[in-house]
């Protein structure tokens, strides 16, 4: 018990199951080989070394160069210092990137839904908060099968691409059902490469802005909050709401787009 409580605390530190092991087995034995510490911790001889690197810029141990590598453990006090300075250095990283998304499209975004979506949307209309890029693409396409008139998406340049190689199954399948399927991007070399591919199911204009959006028949709509550059796929997000919003958004996207 005593162990569990321990590790808990040592991750409140900024390390993970793993580091903890690591420079706790590390302090004990003074100085040791990223081999022998995988098999006095069970940490996987694979991952014994990334975790001593992550460790190493953590300044939790240093690195004494020699056949074999050894590592030595920082002591403790010294440890909890630099603990500090990297939770200042990355708390202050995300001040300024907080900062910077104050004023752009996806904080416009949300900032519209506050003040001209409140007055029609019902607590219940906002159905569900999807998470992973995947589960987001996935009910973009359940959307895109409901459609009956119109689809209006908006990506950044990278996520175009991904959304061309997962959906342009359903985008042919669309070209059926005479679905006007129109989509913003940031059209350049790379990307007009891939408009091409879809060019006989949708239409795609260029845009600076990098909002991420898809808005079917002005019913309902799924939007990222996130820039899609700097999370990783699986921690992504993205808010359905079906709902009369989804009209009033509907109509400042297009006149944003100038469709």
């Amino acid at each position: 018990m005593l162990a569990l409580k321990t590790e808990k605390q040592l991750k409140n530190l900024g390390l993970n199951s793993y580091e903890v092991k690591i420079w706790v087995a590390l302090l004990s034995m003074g100085k040791s080989t990223a081999g022998e510490l995988s098999d006095i911790t069970n940490v996987p001889r694979s991952r014994s070394y990334d975790v001593l690197e992550s460790l190493k810029k953590k300044g939790f141990v240093v690195m004494k160069l020699g056949k074999p590598i050894k590592y030595i453990a920082v002591p403790p006090d010294k440890a909890v210092e630099n603990a500090k300075k990297n939770i200042r250095k990355n708390a202050s990283k995300e001040i300024i990137l907080l900062n910077n998304r104050k004023n752009t499209k996806p904080i416009d975004w949300i900032v519209y839904l506050h003040t001209q979506g409140a007055r029609i949307v019902e607590t219940a209309d906002l159905s569900s908060a999807l998470r992973g890029r995947d589960n987001i693409y996935s009910h973009i396409s359940c959307m895109m099968k409901r459609a009956e008139k119109n689809i209006f998406i908006s990506a950044t340049q990278e996520e175009f691409i991904q959304m061309v190689e997962k959906l342009r199954p359903s985008f042919e399948r669309l070209k059926n059902k005479n679905i006007n399927i129109k989509i913003l991007t940031q059209l350049n070399r790379q990307t007009k490469k891939y408009a091409d591919k879809i060019s006989q199911f949708a239409e795609v204009k260029h845009t600076d802005n990098k909002a991420r959006f898809c808005i079917v028949d002005g019913k309902e709509i799924i939007f990222m909050v996130l820039d899609d550059t700097e999370v990783y796929p699986t921690y992504d997000v993205g808010i359905w709401v079906n709902s009369l919003l989804a009209k009033e958004l509907e109509r400042f996207a297009w006149r944003e787009a100038n469709f």
